[in-house]
């Protein structure tokens, strides 16, 4: 496997993901890419729909999931799933969800709760195999304000 992905580890502290996910995902519009979304399972799949629906009152993020039909039609798709049905460029992996395949994507987001000591255990084996297939990997601490700042 080439080092073309990006794997970027954000460890939350400060804020929930829910917080954070939006202005991810708004960032990655921002940059002219296609995102996915991947959860641990269906349920979250649903919760974080509705989230992008409602997470600010002037606006939302165009995304839809399984349920909603015509994935390549959506610049952001939600799933539990492996699969990249909307051709996203960045994928971001949530509550512990898991790809094997990185290929394919510019960039792959883990996003951790660092006040979990199975997420953070976790984070620390995904970077290790990041490591290992050659891929370049960088690691995102909240800072107090709630700001990424880079740590490695």
């Amino acid at each position: 496997m080439s080092g073309d992905t990006e794997v970027y580890f954000y460890h939350l502290e400060s804020r929930t993901l829910e917080q954070v996910l939006p202005a991810l995902l708004e960032r990655s519009l921002e940059r002219g890419w296609r995102a996915a979304v991947q959860a641990a399972s269906l349920e979250r799949v649903e919760a974080l729909n509705t989230l992008l629906w409602t997470y600010r009152e002037d606006s939302f993020l165009p995304h839809g999931a399984d349920a909603d039909g015509a994935p390549a039609a959506q610049p952001v798709y939600l799933t539990d799933e492996d699969s990249n049905p909307n051709e996203a460029n960045v994928r971001f992996l949530v509550d512990g969800a898991s790809l094997d395949d990185l290929g394919g994507y510019a960039r792959v987001v883990h996003i951790f709760d660092g006040h979990d000591p199975d997420a953070v255990a976790r984070a620390r084996e995904a970077w290790a195999a990041a490591k290992d297939q050659g891929l370049s990997v960088s690691y995102w601490q909240q800072d107090e304000g709630g700001r990424w700042q880079q740590k490695a």
